[in-house]
């Protein structure tokens, strides 16, 4: 029976395709982090740990101390072919952390996967090699912001993407933006708005009120408010036609028993950097999907290694019939100018194609690095 034998880490920096503005930050460019788990039969499994001090808590140098220190120690020995007891061996071996934990757990159900022969998605139960994802577009703050955000709509609409999510909560008037958008690309293009905590609960209902009355046809809001305002959010949700969606005030299934027992959202944005891997992940849909709670898997500013364990869950949920018609968000591929690997997911407009080789289907670094 092979075991894990090794874990090695890859640092890059990749730039992105253009400055990407949220109400938390702005970025030029994706600090890297890809962890390689070998096994006794030389098989080598991939996973990604996304790092931001501003939503995950983490860095690179918190993630590496992590990863070749106590998670590397909880995994190395076991068996490559049981990643749920793996992934349950790293939440015991460190406290939060779920980053770090993320790029391990996917990499350990990619050496699984690779074991028998399959490709993930298949793996975890899904039968469709691809999904589709929204196309991200930065906040808006100055009026050559909305220009360009708006001429940014209309070329991806063009070029076949059916819903763009609009980032909002930097500080510019969002209601007109968002109304600029719409009218520039039609009814037939689905809106998200995405406001990453910046908006207050009473801005968020005026906001949110003001898009209604002007029949924009928002199809979500995303966290509206502080992640730690569960009453906030509530009040948010309980004052909107428009369903609203906990992504920060969601990480795992602790989390979500909180937003069923307030009512404080209609929809969940499930990510790998907050559950910490495919283990909790999978639990917290199931949790969501019993409780009539919607689900959309999304991505941090991840490559294409995270995305496609991100684009497996998706396809799981598809499955399941709680995604077939509503894209995820998995454009994070799409934003960078390359990929780190060589093998593994790929992009075709708004379809997100996974990989039929087994496990995450990548074959190495890309250019031998």
């Amino acid at each position: 029976m092979a075991h894990i034998d090794r874990v090695t880490i890859h640092r890059q920096t990749i730039a992105l395709q253009r400055p990407f503005v949220t109400a938390v930050r702005t970025a030029v460019s994706v600090d890297v982090l890809l962890v390689e788990v070998r096994d006794s039969d030389g098989r080598c499994g991939w996973g990604e740990a996304p790092t931001s001090w501003r939503v995950t808590g983490e860095s690179v140098e918190s993630v590496t101390a992590a990863v070749s220190g106590p998670l590397s120690d909880a995994v190395r020995g076991l068996t490559s072919d049981d990643p749920e007891a793996a992934s349950a061996a790293l939440e015991r071996a460190a406290v939060r952390n779920s980053s770090a934990r993320m790029a391990l757990d996917c990499a350990l159900f990619d050496l699984a996967s690779q074991a028998q022969g399959v490709p993930l998605f298949r793996y975890l139960g899904a039968g469709a090699a691809q999904v589709r994802t929204d196309m991200t577009l930065s906040a808006a703050v100055s009026t050559s912001d909305v220009e360009s955000l708006v001429r940014a709509a209309v070329e991806f609409a063009h070029a076949g993407f059916s819903t763009l999510k609009i980032k909002a909560g930097a500080g510019g008037d969002d209601a007109r933006t968002i109304i600029e958008v719409r009218r520039a690309v039609g009814d037939d293009v689905a809106l998200r708005v995405d406001a990453n905590q910046g908006w207050s609960p009473q801005r968020a209902v005026n906001i949110i009120a003001t898009l209604e009355d002007a029949g924009v046809g928002v199809e979500l809001v995303e966290q509206p408010v502080l992640c730690d305002d569960v009453d906030g959010l509530a009040f948010v949700t309980g004052h909107a036609q428009t369903p609203i969606m906990a992504d920060e005030s969601v990480w795992t299934r602790r989390d979500l028993r909180e937003i069923i027992k307030s009512h404080a959202a209609d929809m969940i944005n499930i990510k790998l950097a907050k559950t910490g891997g495919l283990r909790e992940a999978l639990e917290l849909a199931n949790e969501a999907r019993r409780n009539d709670v919607g689900i959309i898997i999304g991505c941090m500013a991840e490559t294409h290694v995270g995305i496609g364990a991100a684009a497996a869950l998706a396809s799981v949920i598809d499955e399941s019939g709680e995604g077939d018609s509503r894209p995820h968000d998995l454009d994070g591929g799409l934003l960078l100018t390359r990929s780190p690997v060589e093998g593994g997911v790929t992009y075709d407009g708004e379809r997100v194609l996974l990989s039929e080789l087994p496990g995450l289907g990548i074959v190495g670094l890309a250019g031998g690095n």
